[in-house]
């Protein structure tokens, strides 16, 4: 079962008629919604198997939507859609869980393909824009530079590295339920949902080509 959320209602309901025709005996297409904000719900009414959805939909944006979707099922398989090649849009869209990133620029007979494939338990994303994200380094912003010191950098690496709380705790020299203090407060500074996608920002960012000790410059 497939769900499309465009908020472009011809693009949806040409989306849908294409994955219909082209491709009906694999994917039934359960509904479609140009309002981001139904997206979780019509997914899980629908008990979707597959989400197509566009990233450049207001007032909240496609990554919230596919956020919310993996919340609510996350056994829905989900790839994400932009008009774009904005590189830091498909990283948002990847950290909010999406099986994968395609540009609207592609014919839209195109979409079956890599359709399947995130049915079939794969990931897809275009070679380009792979290249890039294994490229590109950003350094954090410096508001976000401001409100941290030594400790909380040296904290995040650790994180980024895998580390449990209580080899945290052991490397910080603090107890464990005061290293689970700082984790929270870390997560909730550098505005990560989980110790995951804070290793993601740490990797993006460059934090772990650095000592765990070294502010980044």
């Amino acid at each position: 079962m497939v769900v499309v959320v465009d908020d472009h209602e011809l693009f949806a309901r040409g989306l849908a008629l294409l994955l219909t025709t082209n491709a009906g005996d694999r994917f039934e297409v359960g509904g479609t919604t140009t309002h981001v904000e139904e997206a979780p719900a019509l997914v899980e009414s629908c008990a979707a198997d597959l989400a197509l959805v566009d990233l450049a939909m207001p007032p909240l944006g496609g990554a919230a939507a596919i956020r919310q979707i993996k919340r609510r099922r996350p056994a829905t398989r989900v790839l994400a859609l932009s008009g774009s090649d904005d590189l830091e849009l498909a990283e948002q869209a990847l950290r909010a869980g999406a099986d994968g990133y395609l540009t609207k620029s592609a014919d839209p007979e195109v979409l079956v393909a890599p359709l399947l494939t995130v049915a079939a338990g794969f990931r897809v994303l275009e070679g380009d824009l792979l290249d890039a994200l294994l490229t590109t380094t950003r350094k954090p912003p410096e508001t976000l530079l401001d409100t941290l010191d030594s400790q909380d950098l040296r904290l995040w690496a650790l994180l980024a590295r895998g580390l449990e709380t209580q080899d945290i705790a052991t490397r910080m020299l603090v107890s464990e339920r005061t290293a689970k203090r700082m984790v929270a407060s870390l997560l909730n500074r550098i505005g990560a949902a989980n110790r995951v996608e804070a290793a993601g920002l740490a990797g993006a960012y460059g934090l772990l080509d650095h000592d765990p000790a070294d502010r980044p410059q």
